[in-house]
Protein backbone atom coordinates (compact mmCIF):
# COMPACT_ATOMS: atom_id res chain seq x y z
CA UNK A 1 0.00 0.00 0.00
CA UNK A 2 1.38 3.38 -0.96
CA UNK A 3 2.05 5.68 1.96
CA UNK A 4 0.18 9.01 1.73
CA UNK A 5 2.34 12.00 0.87
CA UNK A 6 2.67 14.17 3.98
CA UNK A 7 1.10 17.59 3.73
CA UNK A 8 3.64 20.37 3.26
CA UNK A 9 4.53 22.15 6.46
CA UNK A 10 2.74 25.49 6.67
CA UNK A 11 4.93 28.55 6.96
CA UNK A 12 4.72 30.61 10.18
CA UNK A 13 2.07 33.32 10.02
CA UNK A 14 2.87 36.95 10.77
CA UNK A 15 0.11 39.29 11.92
CA UNK A 16 0.62 43.06 11.76
CA UNK A 17 -1.79 45.36 13.61
CA UNK A 18 -1.97 49.16 13.38
CA UNK A 19 -2.77 51.99 11.03
CA UNK A 20 -3.18 51.98 7.25
CA UNK A 21 -3.33 55.48 5.86
CA UNK A 22 -2.77 57.46 2.70
CA UNK A 23 0.54 59.25 2.12
CA UNK A 24 0.11 62.32 -0.06
CA UNK A 25 3.65 62.46 -1.44
CA UNK A 26 4.97 65.77 -2.76
CA UNK A 27 6.02 65.66 -6.41
CA UNK A 28 8.25 68.09 -8.31
CA UNK A 29 5.64 70.74 -9.05
CA UNK A 30 4.51 72.86 -6.05
CA UNK A 31 1.15 71.67 -4.78
CA UNK A 32 1.38 68.45 -6.82
CA UNK A 33 0.91 65.28 -4.73
CA UNK A 34 0.45 61.59 -5.38
CA UNK A 35 -1.77 59.43 -3.13
CA UNK A 36 0.06 56.28 -2.05
CA UNK A 37 -0.89 53.56 0.46
CA UNK A 38 1.07 53.98 3.66
CA UNK A 39 1.23 53.85 7.42
CA UNK A 40 4.06 52.04 9.18
CA UNK A 41 2.17 48.78 9.98
CA UNK A 42 0.71 48.68 6.46
CA UNK A 43 4.20 49.11 4.99
CA UNK A 44 5.62 46.38 7.23
CA UNK A 45 2.90 43.96 6.14
CA UNK A 46 3.55 44.67 2.45
CA UNK A 47 7.29 44.31 3.01
CA UNK A 48 6.85 40.92 4.69
CA UNK A 49 4.56 39.70 1.92
CA UNK A 50 7.10 40.76 -0.72
CA UNK A 51 9.70 38.80 1.22
CA UNK A 52 7.45 35.75 0.75
CA UNK A 53 5.96 35.41 4.23
CA UNK A 54 2.39 34.45 5.09
CA UNK A 55 1.20 37.87 6.23
CA UNK A 56 -2.02 39.20 7.73
CA UNK A 57 -2.86 42.83 8.31
CA UNK A 58 -5.29 44.02 10.96
CA UNK A 59 -6.13 47.61 10.06
CA UNK A 60 -9.40 49.56 10.24
CA UNK A 61 -9.95 50.32 6.57
CA UNK A 62 -12.50 52.98 5.70
CA UNK A 63 -15.35 52.29 3.32
CA UNK A 64 -14.38 55.13 0.98
CA UNK A 65 -12.16 55.68 -2.07
CA UNK A 66 -8.96 55.78 -0.03
CA UNK A 67 -10.01 52.73 1.99
CA UNK A 68 -10.64 50.81 -1.21
CA UNK A 69 -7.23 51.90 -2.52
CA UNK A 70 -5.62 50.45 0.61
CA UNK A 71 -7.61 47.20 0.37
CA UNK A 72 -6.84 46.76 -3.31
CA UNK A 73 -3.15 47.40 -2.82
CA UNK A 74 -2.90 44.95 0.11
CA UNK A 75 -4.81 42.28 -1.82
CA UNK A 76 -2.52 42.73 -4.84
CA UNK A 77 0.44 42.15 -2.50
CA UNK A 78 -1.12 38.90 -1.16
CA UNK A 79 -1.67 40.39 2.31
CA UNK A 80 -4.55 38.67 4.11
CA UNK A 81 -7.20 41.22 5.21
CA UNK A 82 -9.70 38.77 6.72
CA UNK A 83 -9.25 40.34 10.17
CA UNK A 84 -9.29 43.97 9.00
CA UNK A 85 -12.54 45.68 10.06
CA UNK A 86 -14.50 47.77 7.56
CA UNK A 87 -14.63 51.18 9.26
CA UNK A 88 -17.25 53.89 8.92
CA UNK A 89 -14.81 56.70 9.79
CA UNK A 90 -12.68 58.41 7.10
CA UNK A 91 -9.13 57.46 6.16
CA UNK A 92 -6.18 59.12 7.89
CA UNK A 93 -4.03 61.31 5.63
CA UNK A 94 -0.32 62.10 5.96
CA UNK A 95 1.08 64.88 3.76
CA UNK A 96 4.71 64.00 3.03
CA UNK A 97 7.34 66.65 2.29
CA UNK A 98 10.96 66.03 1.28
CA UNK A 99 14.08 67.99 2.01
CA UNK A 100 17.09 68.20 -0.33
CA UNK A 101 18.51 64.91 1.03
CA UNK A 102 15.26 63.00 0.47
CA UNK A 103 14.37 62.93 4.17
CA UNK A 104 10.66 62.89 4.77
CA UNK A 105 8.55 64.94 7.17
CA UNK A 106 4.83 64.44 7.79
CA UNK A 107 1.75 66.54 8.50
CA UNK A 108 -1.10 64.34 9.74
CA UNK A 109 -4.84 64.78 9.32
CA UNK A 110 -6.08 62.23 11.83
CA UNK A 111 -8.86 63.69 13.98
CA UNK A 112 -11.78 61.27 14.08
CA UNK A 113 -10.31 58.96 11.45
CA UNK A 114 -10.63 55.20 11.30
CA UNK A 115 -7.22 54.07 12.55
CA UNK A 116 -7.69 54.96 16.22
CA UNK A 117 -11.21 53.61 16.87
CA UNK A 118 -10.35 49.98 17.66
CA UNK A 119 -12.68 48.01 19.92
CA UNK A 120 -11.90 45.01 22.10
CA UNK A 121 -14.05 42.85 19.86
CA UNK A 122 -11.99 43.83 16.81
CA UNK A 123 -8.57 43.28 18.39
CA UNK A 124 -9.70 39.93 19.82
CA UNK A 125 -9.67 38.64 16.23
CA UNK A 126 -5.88 38.15 16.19
CA UNK A 127 -5.59 34.66 14.62
CA UNK A 128 -4.66 31.88 17.04
CA UNK A 129 -1.92 30.55 14.76
CA UNK A 130 0.00 33.85 14.73
CA UNK A 131 3.71 33.06 15.12
CA UNK A 132 4.86 36.70 15.08
CA UNK A 133 2.73 39.71 16.03
CA UNK A 134 4.06 43.11 15.01
CA UNK A 135 2.49 46.32 16.28
CA UNK A 136 3.49 49.93 16.67
CA UNK A 137 3.53 53.43 15.29
CA UNK A 138 0.78 55.98 15.80
CA UNK A 139 -1.93 53.39 16.52
CA UNK A 140 0.06 52.03 19.47
CA UNK A 141 -0.11 55.32 21.37
CA UNK A 142 -3.27 57.03 20.10
CA UNK A 143 -6.37 56.52 22.24
CA UNK A 144 -8.86 54.98 22.43
CA UNK A 145 -7.67 52.23 20.10
CA UNK A 146 -4.17 52.01 21.58
CA UNK A 147 -5.54 50.45 24.77
CA UNK A 148 -7.11 47.58 22.83
CA UNK A 149 -3.99 47.01 20.71
CA UNK A 150 -1.84 46.97 23.84
CA UNK A 151 -4.05 44.40 25.54
CA UNK A 152 -4.08 42.19 22.43
CA UNK A 153 -0.26 42.17 22.32
CA UNK A 154 -0.12 41.57 26.06
CA UNK A 155 -2.53 38.61 25.85
CA UNK A 156 -0.70 36.97 22.99
CA UNK A 157 2.67 37.44 24.65
CA UNK A 158 1.40 36.00 27.93
CA UNK A 159 0.16 32.88 26.13
CA UNK A 160 3.71 32.22 24.97
CA UNK A 161 2.64 31.21 21.47
CA UNK A 162 3.92 34.21 19.50
CA UNK A 163 6.93 36.46 19.27
CA UNK A 164 5.89 40.09 19.82
CA UNK A 165 7.59 42.83 17.78
CA UNK A 166 7.21 46.58 18.40
CA UNK A 167 8.31 49.74 16.58
CA UNK A 168 7.29 53.07 18.19
CA UNK A 169 7.93 55.01 14.95
CA UNK A 170 7.91 58.25 16.93
CA UNK A 171 6.06 61.25 15.49
CA UNK A 172 6.89 64.22 17.76
CA UNK A 173 4.11 66.41 16.34
CA UNK A 174 1.54 63.85 17.46
CA UNK A 175 3.10 62.72 20.74
CA UNK A 176 3.52 66.30 21.94
CA UNK A 177 6.43 66.01 24.39
CA UNK A 178 9.10 63.43 25.26
CA UNK A 179 7.70 62.69 28.72
CA UNK A 180 4.38 61.58 27.28
CA UNK A 181 6.26 59.71 24.56
CA UNK A 182 8.44 57.83 27.04
CA UNK A 183 5.43 56.66 29.02
CA UNK A 184 3.58 55.45 25.92
CA UNK A 185 6.61 53.79 24.34
CA UNK A 186 7.96 52.09 27.46
CA UNK A 187 4.53 50.62 28.16
CA UNK A 188 4.64 48.86 24.79
CA UNK A 189 8.33 47.97 25.11
CA UNK A 190 7.37 46.03 28.22
CA UNK A 191 5.17 43.57 26.30
CA UNK A 192 7.52 43.00 23.34
CA UNK A 193 10.27 40.49 22.63
CA UNK A 194 11.76 42.63 19.84
CA UNK A 195 11.90 46.42 19.77
CA UNK A 196 13.13 48.33 16.75
CA UNK A 197 13.57 52.12 16.83
CA UNK A 198 15.63 54.72 15.00
CA UNK A 199 18.31 56.94 16.48
CA UNK A 200 15.98 59.89 15.85
CA UNK A 201 13.24 58.16 17.87
CA UNK A 202 15.59 57.51 20.77
CA UNK A 203 17.19 60.96 20.79
CA UNK A 204 13.78 62.66 20.88
CA UNK A 205 12.47 60.40 23.64
CA UNK A 206 15.64 60.57 25.77
CA UNK A 207 17.48 63.83 25.01
CA UNK A 208 21.19 63.64 25.74
CA UNK A 209 21.13 59.93 26.62
CA UNK A 210 23.46 57.59 24.66
CA UNK A 211 21.64 54.93 22.68
CA UNK A 212 23.48 52.24 24.65
CA UNK A 213 21.85 53.45 27.87
CA UNK A 214 18.43 53.57 26.25
CA UNK A 215 18.84 50.03 24.93
CA UNK A 216 19.87 48.80 28.37
CA UNK A 217 16.86 50.50 29.92
CA UNK A 218 14.52 48.90 27.40
CA UNK A 219 16.06 45.42 27.83
CA UNK A 220 15.42 45.72 31.56
CA UNK A 221 11.72 46.20 30.76
CA UNK A 222 11.52 42.74 29.20
CA UNK A 223 12.52 42.49 25.49
CA UNK A 224 15.12 39.99 24.32
CA UNK A 225 16.36 42.14 21.43
CA UNK A 226 16.52 45.91 20.89
CA UNK A 227 17.64 47.19 17.49
CA UNK A 228 18.38 50.88 16.97
CA UNK A 229 18.89 51.94 13.37
CA UNK A 230 21.45 54.62 12.63
CA UNK A 231 20.79 55.95 9.14
CA UNK A 232 23.92 55.69 6.96
CA UNK A 233 25.81 54.05 9.82
CA UNK A 234 23.71 50.88 9.75
CA UNK A 235 22.17 49.55 12.94
CA UNK A 236 23.02 48.41 16.46
CA UNK A 237 21.48 45.30 18.03
CA UNK A 238 21.43 44.81 21.80
CA UNK A 239 20.62 41.29 22.98
CA UNK A 240 20.10 39.81 26.42
CA UNK A 241 22.63 37.04 25.78
CA UNK A 242 24.84 38.06 22.86
CA UNK A 243 25.43 41.66 23.95
CA UNK A 244 25.89 44.40 21.37
CA UNK A 245 26.23 43.76 17.64
CA UNK A 246 26.77 46.74 15.31
CA UNK A 247 26.53 46.44 11.54
CA UNK A 248 27.44 49.05 8.90
CA UNK A 249 25.20 50.77 6.39
CA UNK A 250 25.37 50.37 2.63
CA UNK A 251 26.21 52.82 -0.13
CA UNK A 252 22.95 54.10 -1.55
CA UNK A 253 21.70 56.88 -3.80
CA UNK A 254 18.65 58.13 -1.93
CA UNK A 255 15.48 58.90 -3.86
CA UNK A 256 13.59 59.36 -0.60
CA UNK A 257 13.41 57.73 2.81
CA UNK A 258 9.66 57.08 2.94
CA UNK A 259 9.14 53.60 4.36
CA UNK A 260 12.84 52.94 4.96
CA UNK A 261 12.36 52.12 8.64
CA UNK A 262 9.38 49.91 7.88
CA UNK A 263 11.40 48.05 5.25
CA UNK A 264 14.11 47.51 7.87
CA UNK A 265 11.52 46.05 10.25
CA UNK A 266 10.13 43.67 7.64
CA UNK A 267 13.67 42.70 6.65
CA UNK A 268 14.63 42.00 10.27
CA UNK A 269 11.54 39.91 11.01
CA UNK A 270 11.99 38.05 7.73
CA UNK A 271 15.62 37.28 8.56
CA UNK A 272 14.69 35.89 11.96
CA UNK A 273 11.85 33.83 10.49
CA UNK A 274 14.11 32.34 7.81
CA UNK A 275 16.63 31.39 10.48
CA UNK A 276 14.02 29.80 12.77
CA UNK A 277 14.44 32.49 15.45
CA UNK A 278 10.73 33.36 15.67
CA UNK A 279 10.05 31.95 19.14
CA UNK A 280 11.08 33.54 22.42
CA UNK A 281 13.36 30.63 23.29
CA UNK A 282 15.04 30.55 19.87
CA UNK A 283 15.56 34.32 19.92
CA UNK A 284 16.97 34.22 23.44
CA UNK A 285 19.51 31.60 22.31
CA UNK A 286 20.51 33.44 19.13
CA UNK A 287 24.31 33.91 18.86
CA UNK A 288 25.91 37.16 17.79
CA UNK A 289 26.65 35.81 14.29
CA UNK A 290 22.96 35.11 13.62
CA UNK A 291 21.96 38.55 14.88
CA UNK A 292 24.62 40.20 12.71
CA UNK A 293 23.38 38.35 9.62
CA UNK A 294 19.76 39.30 10.39
CA UNK A 295 20.65 42.98 10.76
CA UNK A 296 22.67 42.88 7.52
CA UNK A 297 19.63 41.53 5.69
CA UNK A 298 17.44 44.26 7.17
CA UNK A 299 19.94 46.99 6.20
CA UNK A 300 19.95 45.72 2.61
CA UNK A 301 16.14 45.67 2.35
CA UNK A 302 15.98 49.20 3.75
CA UNK A 303 18.73 50.47 1.45
CA UNK A 304 16.96 49.13 -1.63
CA UNK A 305 13.77 50.86 -0.53
CA UNK A 306 15.58 54.21 -0.26
CA UNK A 307 16.46 53.97 -3.94
CA UNK A 308 12.78 53.95 -4.93
CA UNK A 309 10.11 56.62 -4.57
CA UNK A 310 7.75 56.16 -1.64
CA UNK A 311 7.27 53.09 0.55
CA UNK A 312 8.15 50.56 -2.16
CA UNK A 313 10.16 47.71 -0.61
CA UNK A 314 11.88 45.15 -2.84
CA UNK A 315 10.39 41.79 -3.82
CA UNK A 316 12.35 38.64 -3.03
CA UNK A 317 13.06 36.14 -5.80
CA UNK A 318 12.94 32.37 -5.21
CA UNK A 319 16.25 30.95 -4.01
CA UNK A 320 16.20 27.29 -5.08
CA UNK A 321 19.19 25.34 -3.90
CA UNK A 322 20.20 27.93 -1.29
CA UNK A 323 19.88 27.44 2.44
CA UNK A 324 17.11 29.46 4.04
CA UNK A 325 19.58 31.18 6.35
CA UNK A 326 21.99 32.21 3.57
CA UNK A 327 22.59 35.98 3.66
CA UNK A 328 20.62 38.11 1.23
CA UNK A 329 22.30 39.83 -1.70
CA UNK A 330 21.01 42.34 -4.26
CA UNK A 331 20.67 39.44 -6.71
CA UNK A 332 17.96 37.94 -4.48
CA UNK A 333 15.50 40.71 -5.39
CA UNK A 334 13.43 41.73 -8.38
CA UNK A 335 14.33 45.39 -8.84
CA UNK A 336 12.98 48.06 -11.16
CA UNK A 337 15.65 50.63 -10.32
CA UNK A 338 18.35 51.60 -7.88
CA UNK A 339 22.06 51.10 -7.70
CA UNK A 340 23.01 49.74 -4.30
CA UNK A 341 26.57 48.53 -4.68
CA UNK A 342 26.81 44.77 -5.05
CA UNK A 343 30.38 44.31 -3.84
CA UNK A 344 30.58 46.86 -1.06
CA UNK A 345 33.08 46.18 1.67
CA UNK A 346 31.55 46.43 5.18
CA UNK A 347 34.04 49.12 6.21
CA UNK A 348 33.01 51.59 3.48
CA UNK A 349 31.15 54.69 4.49
CA UNK A 350 27.78 55.18 2.79
CA UNK A 351 27.60 58.13 0.39
CA UNK A 352 24.09 59.22 1.36
CA UNK A 353 22.14 59.26 4.58
CA UNK A 354 19.09 57.04 4.78
CA UNK A 355 16.76 57.17 7.78
CA UNK A 356 15.84 53.69 8.94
Amino acid sequence: MTEPTPAPKQRPAVTVIGEALIDLVQLDAPGDYRARPGGSPFNVAVGLARLDHRTRLMARLADNAFGRLLRDHAAAERVDLACSPRATEPTTLAVVSMDAQGRASYDFYQDGTSDWQWTGTETARVPDDTAVLHFGSVASWTRPGSEHIHRAAERLGARGTALISYDPNVRPALLGDPERGRYAVERSVGVAHIVKASREDVEWLYPGTPIEEVATRWLELGPLLVVITDGPDGAHAFHTGAGRVSRPGRTVTVVDTVGAGDAFTSGLLSALLRRGRHTARALADAPAAVLAAAVDDAVLVSALTCERMGADPPTALPRPGRLADAPLTVADFALTGGAVEREQEPEQEPKQAART
